[in-house]
């Protein structure tokens, strides 16, 4: 078997099963993994809450001389609804040197770099120090239920030992002058979600009301659009810029290293514009209004009207920080509600760092690797409970100007096929070398 030679084929084959979360419906796409590692002598096991929703765990087995490394990913991806895309999304299409579909980038592309090093180290032959546990998970989209969450509450046995794992979100580069830099993610931000609710006289449509709920909650949502929550500088975003700054001339690298300085951090990020929006999520908790709700009827004005808050919270912060700091900018005339909260890892334990620096600095050459505090969430989060620090390292070399933020869950998600055969080398490289 040598499709480990091909991850573009492999990434084609996974983007073709329709993942789609929800409903998931990762069983076709997980029973073609498990064919592939099956065929290479690699035993697995299928762990699910429901039977349409199952989880994938292989081993390689090691030595015992090091402990247990852990490569996990999730096959399931976000929805294309109302997206215009150029290439139909669950094709898999090769144009212009990228490799087109839903999940390319998030994460079908990573689990097949993950795939490719895996089976290689099994046909290879590769001497492990500790066993590798491959696993492919569901439902990370929607939550984690049926996914990692799963596996961690009920099956904790399969990941006894594991202190390091390699899972996403680094590794998709950017630019600034001549400097490529490569972010592993080693922190993620915690998910807040909250409930706005704003009241005023109700009525008929034809009689308009003025100031009522409509217009407070106007009011409300401009308050959130032109005010920032309060500059924090966490220990991760404080190394992740000054890495940056150290190795970027000029005024770039000067205005990258005062966003340190919380007094002058927003007007930065104002003057940085596009480039702001790299940290500006970094540096502040944040809420992004996302599902209104008001009258049920259009001749009905409502008395009641509230809005979806998505919150993220820096790690180190609670909800309570998050009510207080928002008090600090709405008043007291918006009732707000804590609905949803999921604690993230805790301070992050940089021990393969090093290694992963090197590997990338050794397959580009002059390239600066970073530590990356991730503004969204990752399953990183479950993991953590049994004491795994996960590496997000999918390393991705990106062209000049391909804005990896606005393309991942957009239309025309797509991923340089070059960059597959990079990623999965890079990856291999750590198995030959973790526990060494």
């Amino acid at each position: 078997m040598d499709i480990y030679h091909r991850p573009v084929e492999l990434l084609q084959r996974l983007i073709q099963f329709d993942t789609t979360n929800p409903p998931g419906n990762e069983s076709a796409c997980i029973a073609f993994i498990n064919e592939l590692l099956r065929d290479a002598g690699i035993s697995t096991k299928l762990l699910a809450r429901t039977p349409e929703r199952p989880n994938l765990i292989a081993r390689l087995p090691g030595q015992g001389s090091a402990p247990p490394l852990l490569l996990y990913g999730h096959v399931d991806v976000i929805t294309t609804a109302n997206q215009h895309w150029q290439h139909p999304p669950f094709a898999g299409e090769i144009v212009d040197g990228f490799l087109w579909g839903r999940g390319a980038l998030d994460m079908k592309g990573g689990v097949a770099m993950m795939l490719a090093a895996f089976l290689r180290a099994k046909t290879s032959g590769l001497p492990l120090p500790g066993d590798v546990i491959l696993a492919a998970v569901c439902d990370e989209e929607a939550g984690g239920e049926f996914g990692a969450k799963f596996l961690v509450e009920e099956h904790p046995e399969q990941f006894k030992g594991v202190r390091y794992a390699i899972g996403e979100f680094g590794g998709f580069t950017f630019s600034i002058g001549n400097k490529t830099f490569y972010p592993v993610q080693v922190a993620e931000k915690q998910m807040c979600w909250l409930k706005a609710t704003v009241r005023g006289t109700g009525g008929h449509g034809s009689m308009p009301v003025r100031g009522g709920a409509m217009a407070k909650l106007a009011k409300f949502l401009q308050q959130l659009d032109r005010h920032r929550l309060p500059v924090h500088i966490t220990p991760v975003a404080r190394e992740m810029i000054s890495r940056v700054a150290a190795t970027t001339a000029g005024i770039s690298g000067l205005l990258t290293g005062l966003l340190k300085v919380p007094l002058l951090t927003d007007r930065l990020l104002d003057l940085m514009g596009e480039r702001g929006r790299l940290f500006d999520s970094l540096l502040h908790n944040t809420v992004s209004p996302t599902v209104l709700q008001g009258s049920e009827r259009v001749n009905v004005i409502p008395a009641e009207v509230s809005v979806g808050l998505d919150g993220r919270l820096l790690p180190g912060y609670h909800p309570e920080d998050m009510l207080r700091e928002l008090r600090g900018i709405v008043g007291n005339d918006v009732e707000l509600e804590l609905k949803h909260y999921c604690a993230g890892p805790g301070v992050p334990d940089m021990g393969l760092f090093p290694e992963l620096t090197g590997i990338l600095q050794e397959a580009d050459p002059g390239c600066v690797p970073i530590p990356l505090l991730l503004s969204g969430v990752t399953d990183g989060r479950f993991f953590s409970r049994l004491g795994i620090q996960t590496y997000g390292f999918l390393p991705t070399p990106l062209p000049e100007g391909f804005d990896f933020t606005r393309t991942i869950h957009a239309a025309d998600e797509r991923v340089p096929v070059a960059a597959l055969e990079f990623g999965a080398n890079a990856i291999y490289r750590v198995l030959s070398r973790f526990g060494r």
